[in-house]
């Protein structure tokens, strides 16, 4: 580009001395003083400034001085005129030419004023570079700082990709993934993402390319150095690789510049392949025709290759990264899983339980987080958040593994061993009334002759069948009672009498018909569980919540812990371990403490316990709301919603 010299109009200075031929230098002549946005900043230009043009220009000092900043300043001095006028700020000018100088001086202060016009530019030129270098790295340190902070593998992929795209005014793109075997070895490239701006909305199906010479992708994988190629269509006939022409044939589109790329971790190995197409002088062109294509895609330049390297380096860890987050991820899920699974080990009846407390839990917090009105308009859920809540949800009877297993898994009142020695005991008692209905015969016989022997066999006869009634209702009474209720229930009479009767043992040794301890299971009025039992079952949450302490969970989950500890305490404080209430139980564990009681009250039955239909368990979670227990904005999202039905068989 030829430097310009610019002058007031009506003034004559020849172009020719200024360079080897007549043409090097365009000279321009101007009616106004140009201003500064006007002069092109990668052409040196020397202005040539006098009292007309000075006049002519209305932008005072400021403009003078913007215009300094991108041209050299020639003052032209009028004749008699020995310095600039004290109207011009003289350290603006390169140089002061006097109206009567002598060609050859002109000539001399003109080349001179050239020169700084140039060191201008190149003084611009560095300072833009600097600025775009600072840009550049102020960008890709954005991008790493992105890149770090995604945890999902497929949004992480569709980032690189678009930031690669982005910098470097790529058409389109793809990411290809490497796969190894067991021992960690690459086995073949996987075709993972694609984009394409001129042709929105393809259709993607995956496909894998082995690690070799003959594909582009493989070719960069398997040597680790990027391929720049200015026409992929007119690959030299020597090299190994060749561009698969098919996408182009069936869409119609014209893949034309690349720029291949390997991705390295940062133990030098070939995470994936990074794919640039049809670098382009306007980004938002699409390429629609293979003119638009000539016109406008360029070849990938050394700082094409030097920013996308940069940014491959990054996205290379972040892939790693999101792998190893991934595997972090299904090691979680593997222990959840064995947890789960030694629980319902434990007590097979409940088996499900844990899931589907935890599907609930986490359905219900979808639903808080649509809300826009009540007390939770305001309470949101990440993705991270619902996870933390699922695994607390399949986590929140883990403790059970601390309860004794005849506690844990006991179906009625009494133990089964204890029910076994009152049948025993009762069967004994009716042998007696058997035994002593013989020896009441012999003896009535003995005593009154076969006269009176018949009134007295029927009085015996009917004594013994009264015993035995008795008998009977009492083991009747007994086994009744040793069915558990869900809601408090029962008169415990018959067995208040039963309480004062006593039995004369095999010994001889008088005891109570039933034992105190018999007597106290029996009377639990409900559920299946005396103080003792009840206490020990209730340790759960304690144990619970010191294993899970134990575990190094990751900064999203390290909430897991008390969201499982509190899941049955109650609004009003009088749920344990703690008898916390009101807001010192989060949010979280508030709806897990109603879907936890919904399943347990709705589970298909149990030795100790019959299902409730899906009513009559609202209908409790509602009273249970009603006298404070429950958190009745949660128990209306839970029932509007119908978050039940996720669960329903």
């Amino acid at each position: 580009m030829k430097p310009l010299l610019i002058t007031a109009l009506g003034r004559t200075i020849s172009a020719a001395p200024l360079g080897r031929r007549g043409d090097d230098v365009e000279v321009r002549p101007v009616p106004v003083l140009p201003t500064a946005a006007v002069i092109d900043a990668e052409r040196p230009t020397v202005v040539v400034v006098d009292r007309a043009l000075l006049t002519s220009s209305g932008s005072g000092d400021e403009g003078l001085r913007e215009l300094a900043a991108v041209a050299a300043l020639v003052w032209m001095g009028e004749p008699g005129e020995v310095n600039p006028p004290a109207e011009f700020p003289a350290e603006l000018l390169t140089c002061f030419i006097a109206a009567d100088a002598p060609i050859g001086s002109v000539i001399t202060a003109l080349r001179g004023a050239f020169r700084h016009a140039s060191a201008i530019v190149v003084a611009a030129r560095a300072t833009q570079a600097a600025d775009d270098r600072a840009s550049e790295l102020s960008e890709l340190t954005a991008i790493g700082v992105a890149l770090s902070t995604e945890r999902d593998l497929a949004t992480l992929l569709e980032m690189i990709l678009a930031q690669a795209r982005r910098l470097t005014a790529s058409d389109a793109g793809s990411l290809y993934l490497v796969e190894r075997d067991d021992a960690g070895q690459p086995t073949h490239l996987r075709f993972a993402m694609t984009q394409n701006h001129s042709l929105p909305g393809l259709p993607f199906s995956t496909f894998t390319v082995p690690i070799d010479h003959t594909s582009l992708a493989g070719y960069a994988a398997a040597t680790g150095e990027p391929l720049v190629i200015g026409d992929v269509y007119l690959l030299p006939d020597d090299v190994t690789y060749r561009q698969n022409r098919s996408f182009d044939d069936k869409f119609g589109y014209r893949t034309k510049s690349m720029l291949v790329l390997p991705m390295k971790s940062h133990r030098d190995e070939i995470v994936g392949v990074l794919q640039l197409i049809n670098r382009k002088r306007d980004a938002d062109v699409r390429l629609a025709s293979d003119e638009l294509v000539e016109r406008e895609v360029q070849t990938y330049d050394g700082r094409c290759v030097e920013l996308t390297s940069a940014l491959a380096s990054q996205a290379a860890v972040a892939i790693e990264n999101g792998r190893l987050y991934g595997d972090i991820e299904r090691l979680f899920e593997g222990f959840v899983t064995a947890a789960v699974t030694a629980i319902e080990s434990r007590d097979p009846t409940t088996s499900g339980h844990s899931g589907r407390v935890a599907t609930l839990t986490v359905g219900l917090a979808e639903v808080v987080d649509r809300m826009n009105a009540g007390p939770y308009r305001d309470v949101t859920f990440s993705r991270e958040q619902l996870r933390e809540l699922r695994y607390a949800g399949l986590l929140h009877d883990f403790g059970k593994v601390g309860v004794r297993e005849q506690v844990l898994v006991k179906q009625k009142k009494l133990y089964p061993q204890d029910l076994e020695v009152i049948r025993h005991r009762f069967a004994y008692l009716l042998q007696r009334v058997e035994l002593e209905f013989e020896r009441g015969r012999a003896e009535a016989l003995l005593a009154t002759g076969r006269d009176g022997y018949g009134r007295a066999l029927l009085e015996l006869n009917a004594a013994r069948i009264g015993r035995q009634e008795e008998l009977a209702s009492f083991l009747d009474a007994v086994v009744r009672a040793n069915e558990p209720t869900v809601l408090p229930e029962g008169s415990f009479e018959t067995l208040e009498r039963m309480r004062q009767r006593t039995f004369m043992d095999f010994e001889g040794v008088q005891r109570p018909l039933l034992e105190e301890h018999e007597l106290r299971y029996l009377m639990i009025r409900k559920g299946n569980l005396d103080e003792q039992e009840r206490r020990e079952i209730e340790s759960h949450v304690t144990h619970t919540f010191r294993f899970l302490e134990q575990i190094p969970w990751t900064r999203e989950l390290r909430a897991i812990p008390h969201i499982a500890y509190g899941h049955h305490e109650k609004l009003n404080g009088n749920g344990y371990p703690n008898r916390i209430g009101g807001t010192a139980i989060p949010v979280q564990t508030r709806m897990m403490t109603i879907s936890d009681i919904y399943d347990a009250l709705t589970a298909t039955d149990r030795p100790y316990k019959r299902a409730v239909s899906t009513e009559s368990a609202l209908d409790i979670l509602h009273m249970e709301a009603k006298d404070g227990m429950l958190d009745r904005a949660l128990l209306d999202a839970f029932v509007e919603a119908r978050v039940f039905e996720s669960v329903a068989v």
